[in-house]
């Protein structure tokens, strides 16, 4: 493996998965903070309210991070935290905390990466409409000003979005994450406001922070057909753009995949004439969030795009606990996919990791599982940077366990184990492979 001095070597988390501290010190209720509490949504009714407590134990983590050697951590704000009701009166302790956060990652000499926006939208906003509602583009350009300037003088990595495929098609069309909202009308809305806003967020930044690097993250995964027939390879060719197309091509000024897609056609209803303009902004780099393949067969029952998965327990594959193939290689396929776009000027690895099933044994963790899915992984870059392909850094995902979504508690994602009851740390083996390797000592 030969990466140079300069490769960007990480881990990643979110404000939502990890702070805790929920309604604490002013903070404002977000869609997650309420969709947690609607009976049914979250494996054993698990919420957020605690998660890591980061917000109380940051230093320690800090601390646990550089003993690691781990000099790069990318942590989301949670706009909740700073608008308590999405616009309007400012959280000054919300504000206070991510100055200590900040200060003391730069302390530790752990380079700050801040995202802009991970899931966690303010209730306030969401009942008038969230994504939906056109006026999401002037509230996130306060939000996103006003983090730019409290924050801007120290922070210079920037990231606008989260996978905004997944919480608009996730929350705003199959209802399955938060809001709960669903149907085509909710979705197609929410994509276009998105897609503005992502491009928005890019020209706020480097308008109030020139010297920062500023761009956004994209969830994808390397996708073919269940069969070499031609429905199957349509379909996937369907999914493709659905999952790895539809956002980073308007934004690099391509527009949207209406040829594969053509139910996305309904979005002009949403459009103005300016609008095209607006959903461009070149950014200074993208990040790219892959953790598995995904294998497509036609299904003509299947509204709108006519295709459907075929999960990891079907296919009968190796799987982690999320049923998510492990299959390392769909790193390199995405790296080179997203290489080939003419205005993508760098590429990180935003998030990849796996959750498996860990156990404790005299206060250890050996979790060879992960450490191989990481170290293939880590392997699929290189071979895509041998190749050409010009990707710079590597965030795992995550730091610690974490409160995963609707999946709780239950899947642990972590190179450091978090003890919910206790708030104990642990660092994994796959912590210390993971240190070994950014100190130059690890050989794959």
């Amino acid at each position: 493996m030969n990466f140079e001095k300069k490769f960007i070597w990480g881990v990643a988390s979110s404000a939502i998965q990890i702070e805790g501290a929920s309604y604490h010190e002013g903070k404002g209720v977000s869609i997650w903070d309420d969709f947690s509490r609607r009976k049914g949504k979250i494996v054993l009714n698990h919420n957020a309210d605690e998660a890591c407590n980061f917000y109380h134990r940051y230093n320690e983590d800090l601390a646990l991070m550089k003993q690691l050697q781990i000099e790069n951590f990318r942590f989301s704000i949670s706009w909740s935290r700073i608008f308590p009701k999405g616009i309007g009166e400012i959280n000054t302790k919300g504000i206070d905390f991510y100055d200590r956060l900040v200060d003391a990652c730069l302390e530790n000499n752990i380079d700050p990466w801040v995202t802009l926006y991970h899931w966690d939208l303010p209730l306030e906003l969401e009942r008038k409409g969230g994504w939906t509602n056109r006026d999401i583009v002037f509230w996130f350009t306060e939000y996103a000003s006003c983090v730019a300037k409290k924050f801007g003088d120290r922070v210079k990595h920037w990231m606008v979005l989260n996978e905004p495929v997944v919480f608009t098609g996730a929350g705003y069309f199959l209802g399955v994450h938060a809001p709960g909202k669903r149907g085509v009308d909710n979705f197609l809305p929410a994509i276009h406001h998105t897609a503005l806003c992502q491009a928005q967020g890019i020209r706020v930044l480097k308008n109030i922070i020139p010297d920062a690097e500023v761009g956004t993250t994209f969830s994808c995964s390397y996708i073919t057909a269940y069969r070499n027939e031609l429905k199957d390879l349509e379909a996937a060719s369907r999914i493709d753009a659905l999952l790895n197309r539809l956002f980073i091509e308007p934004l690099l000024g391509l527009g949207y995949p209406f040829e594969k897609l053509p139910f996305l056609n309904r979005i002009e209803k949403y459009m103005r004439s300016e609008d095209n303009d607006l959903l461009i902004a070149i950014p200074d780099f993208i990040g790219i969030q892959n953790y598995t393949r995904e294998v497509v067969k036609h299904s003509w029952m299947t509204p709108y795009i006519q295709a459907s998965l075929i999960d990891a327990t079907s296919r009968k594959v190796k799987s982690t606990v999320m049923n998510w193939e492990v299959f390392p290689s769909s790193l390199y396929h995405m790296l080179k996919q997203f290489n080939e776009y003419a205005n993508v000027k760098n590429i990180y690895v935003t998030e990849n990791g796996a959750a498996f099933h860990d156990k404790i044994e005299n206060d250890k963790i050996y979790d060879p599982e992960r450490i191989s899915f990481l170290q293939s992984c880590i392997a699929e870059l290189n071979k895509a940077k041998r190749e050409g392909v010009n990707v710079n850094g590597y965030f795992v995902w995550s730091f610690t366990d974490n409160f995963e979504w609707t999946e709780g508690y239950v899947p642990r994602f972590g190179i450091v184990h978090v003890d919910y009851k206790t708030q104990k740390r642990i660092v994994k083996a796959s912590g210390n492979w993971y240190s070994s390797l950014i100190a130059n000592k690890n050989i794959i």
